[in-house]
């Protein structure tokens, strides 16, 4: 019966998220008309937009959930299908402080993993980097990741921020490639 009710609940966020996307992108487009709508410094600022709808939204979302299962569940449910950016190459991912996989929107086979210790190609502790970010309010860390529907690791910029109310932070990225 909770996942009807949660059903509902992220359905509502979810229009909230969008209104809240578009009024942040809409009020960074008037301060900044000399950005195209293709450039690192737009894409940053929808990054940032998002991810902090999704974070306030998920944290309200999780305050009377106790039970952490449950929490996981409806967290996975929440990020799941979520894509923006032209090309879809934007998701959402979340993590505990201490790097633990909470949910990934598109590789299926990390939560539950500890990426502690995992390394992009360039010898950066990407998990170890973005839970300090969040860990301080949230920032950007540059790293590279799987983009969807390629191969190889791609040059990235990742925004994070906490989850108000939980050991959780969540991200997504920029690709720079």
């Amino acid at each position: 019966m909770f996942r009807r009710n949660w059903t509902g609940q992220v359905r509502l966020t979810r229009a909230t998220i969008l209104l809240m996307a578009g009024l942040g992108i809409l009020n960074s487009c008037s301060q900044s008309k000399t950005e195209s709508a293709d450039s690192l410094g737009w894409n940053k600022k929808i990054a940032q937009t998002v991810i902090h709808a999704e974070a306030v939204s998920l944290g309200q979302l999780l305050k009377n959930i106790t039970n952490k299962t449950e929490q996981i569940e409806l967290i996975r449910m929440a990020i799941d299908s979520v894509r923006f950016y032209e090309d879809h190459s934007g998701y959402f991912y979340v993590y505990q402080y201490d790097c633990v996989n909470v949910a990934h929107a598109t590789q299926k086979d990390l939560p539950g993993k500890n990426l502690y210790n995992h390394q992009d190609t360039h010898d950066k502790f990407v998990i170890r980097e973005l839970s300090a970010a969040a860990a301080n309010g949230g920032g950007f860390v540059e790293f590279y990741w799987l983009k969807p529907g390629t191969t190889g690791e791609k040059h990235k910029m990742g925004y994070v921020e906490p989850i108000p109310g939980t050991d959780y932070f969540i991200g997504t990225g920029v690709y720079l490639e």
